[in-house]
């Protein structure tokens, strides 16, 4: 069975490291060494995980370890390491583990620290809008500055918002909403609004402030305590695939009957396992993980979760655009601490204008630590051959700069950038829409900022050797990867496409693969006992389902609802039957519901068909290949083991 490439191996569960112990070759496979300082680190790395002692044995860790070694062998020997997907993956994460290191922890822990307490409040704000481009001229950028000036003017003289953002306000969405955007909290708006969001008081209105869209006025309309997040059960008839209104109609219909049950007294959980159409929930009586504001797909479903108040009230019928629902209130839960929160704080101030401050901050400690050289002439070349055409971003790199290779930043007089390497930094900055003049005082701007990013650049570049912990993962991550990749081409592909070996597997292993006997049946349930014994009448008589529903469900009230299907003998009721015939059963009581059968076929107990049985087929020929698969490679490659360095390597161990 497959399984998640960051857990393909337990060597690379947990990032909890050692210092290095003295090298010695431990193992060679084909006259690769392996070292006893690998070994013993992801030993005890991997020690406090294991609960069975036996795991702990030291020459049966070996094996498991000389096993893995073994695999990640063949796959450097198929050539897998060269693979683009494999490269990409590994660039992937190597770039996300890098992040951890590429900041300022100080700037972060405080980002950290006031988007939390932002977080404890939702705002609710209007804003007028002035647009301008972060790239404009000096004319266009005094021009939208001095509008916005006018209209702040005309809001402290007393004039109302609404009416003057309806006039002047350049936000499409004006027109429909007079510029209120709702309650929001951090993250949900750019960095500079929010922060003009949560600095103004409540009925006042923000200092003009730019962010990448142009100017902006904001009004505080409301500021309220976060509502947190919320645990509920639903009960969901899925919203039928066509446009068909007597499909609706039905499911409407449904709904609407569950509902009528609820009121009746009837159990919420046992009336989701039984017909609600949400499969991940239904078998848990509706129960959803928790969530908070704009964590789930319909806004519909979030205010009607929200809106209950106390444990255990329950939602009329309502329609999202997946369907009809019926919700429950479980729990209510408030914001979470800090500590719960920092590491998902961290990675969306990453993603956020926040991060410029970091970056910045970052760079501004690189240049204090590596030593870092520019020359002059070859920024004096560059300047000449810049020209006016990147303010229309029309400007190309020249086809044949001379100049090209010599070197115009050196850092800590190894790392060498070439002249043609800031070039090709400043064509790609024309996007930026930059408009500093003259060129001469553009160039210095952009050879600073290109400055930073190569200074960023070298130090992510050498973050194995500045760290041995980041090392150290990235060599098991390496390794992991391609053990996932060997593990797709040699066992799961491969039981995946030998259908000769499956269906021997199969064959050879029938008594896995059993039906239990089967009923074809209908089931019908009803919370009283009275209406379960007309049902029963009424299909000893040979009515239909449709008619036994017509009858009994009357005056408003589902008294009885029913479910059909082919289900082995220990499903649901039927297990409270010791002899299932053919024909209406017996009455029974289960869960506060009282159950007839109509069991119209049965199928008795006999091996399961390839076809119908297949997933689980090639899981277990999956397995059966894993287990047979590190014998076959140590036929394959040379293995020496170096006993005595062993007997020392486990002497230090037990100590």
């Amino acid at each position: 069975m497959k399984i998640n490439r960051l857990l393909i191996f337990v060597f690379l569960l947990v990032q909890s490291f050692l210092f290095a112990q003295t090298k010695e070759v431990l193992f060679t496979i084909d006259n690769h060494p392996y070292y006893t300082d690998e070994f013993t680190r992801v030993y005890n790395k991997n020690l406090d995980l294991v609960k069975d002692d036996s795991q702990k044995d030291l020459d049966k860790y070996l094996e498991l370890f000389l096993g893995y070694k073994l695999k990640v062998e063949k796959a450097n020997k198929l050539g897998l390491q060269y693979g683009t997907t494999y490269q990409n993956e590994l660039k992937s994460y190597r770039n996300q583990l890098s992040k951890n290191y590429l900041n300022d922890s100080k700037v972060t822990n405080e980002l950290v620290r006031e988007a939390y307490d932002r977080l404890q409040q939702e705002v609710r704000a209007s804003h007028i809008l002035i647009l301008v481009d972060e790239g404009a001229s000096p004319q266009d950028t005094l021009k939208a500055y001095n509008r916005i000036i006018e209209i702040k003017k005309r809001l402290d003289s007393g004039e109302d918002f609404i009416a003057i953002a309806q006039q002047t306000s350049e936000d499409p969405s004006v027109k429909e909403n007079n510029g209120d955007l709702g309650y929001f909290s951090a993250f949900r708006m750019v960095y500079p609004f929010e922060n003009a969001a949560y600095k103004t008081k409540v009925g006042q209105v923000s200092k003009p402030f730019r962010t990448r869209f142009g100017y902006h006025l904001v009004k505080v309309v409301d500021k309220r305590q976060n509502r947190g997040e919320v645990t509920v059960a639903h009960i969901m008839i899925v919203k039928p695939n066509v446009s068909d209104a007597a499909q609706n109609e039905k499911a409407k219909a449904t709904i609407d009957d569950i509902y009528k049950k609820i009121q009746q007294g009837e159990s919420f959980e046992s009336l989701a396992q039984q017909f609600s159409e949400d499969k991940s929930s239904a078998s848990k009586g509706g129960v959803l993980q928790r969530f908070g504001s704009g964590q789930l797909s319909s806004e519909e479903f979030e205010n009607v979760a929200f809106s209950l108040v106390k444990k255990d009230d329950i939602s009329a019928p309502f329609q999202s655009q997946f369907g009809w629902h019926i919700v429950k209130l479980i729990d209510k839960h408030p914001v979470r601490s800090l500590d719960d929160m920092k590491a998902e704080l961290e990675d969306k101030i990453r993603k956020d204008e926040r991060s410029l401050l970091i970056t910045n901050s970052l760079a501004k400690k690189l240049r204090n630590k590596y030593t870092i050289a520019k020359d002059a002439k070859a920024l004096a070349q560059v300047k000449k051959v810049v020209t006016d055409a990147f303010y229309s971003q029309t400007w190309e790199v020249p086809a044949n700069t001379k100049d090209g290779n010599i070197t115009i930043l050196t850092i800590n007089k190894t790392y060498k950038v070439s002249t043609l390497v800031f070039l090709n930094f400043v064509y790609s900055q024309q996007k930026s829409n930059i408009k500093t003049k003259p060129l001469t005082k553009l160039v210095d701007e952009l050879f600073e900022k290109f400055t930073d990013e190569q200074l960023i650049g070298y130090y992510n570049e050498n973050l194995e050797n500045e760290f041995p912990e980041f090392r150290y993962v990235m060599d098991e991550y390496r390794d992991g990867l391609l053990l996932f990749d060997l593990m797709e081409k040699e066992i799961w592909n491969r039981a995946k496409s030998d259908t000769t070996g499956l269906m021997s597997y199969h064959r050879a292993n029938l008594d896995k693969y059993q039906w239990k006997k089967r009923y074809n049946v209908d089931i019908l349930s009803s919370t009283d006992k009275v209406t379960i014994e007309k049902a029963q009448n009424f299909l000893k008589k040979g009515k239909s389902i449709d008619y036994i529903k017509e009858k009994l469900n009357k005056d408003g009230k589902v008294n009885v609802m029913a479910k059909s299907g082919l289900y082995e003998e220990d499903y649901d009721v039927l297990s409270q039957y010791s002899n299932v015939k053919p024909g209406v059963t017996s009455i029974v009581n289960k869960d506060k519901y009282y159950f007839v059968v109509n069991v119209k076929d049965t199928k008795e107990a006999g091996p399961k068909e390839f076809i119908d049985c297949k997933g689980k087929v090639i899981s277990d020929y999956q397995q059966y290949l894993e287990n047979n698969w590190v014998d076959e490679l140590k036929k394959e490659f040379q293995i020496s083991v170096n006993n005595d360095v062993f007997a020392k390597v486990k002497q230090q161990l037990v100590k």
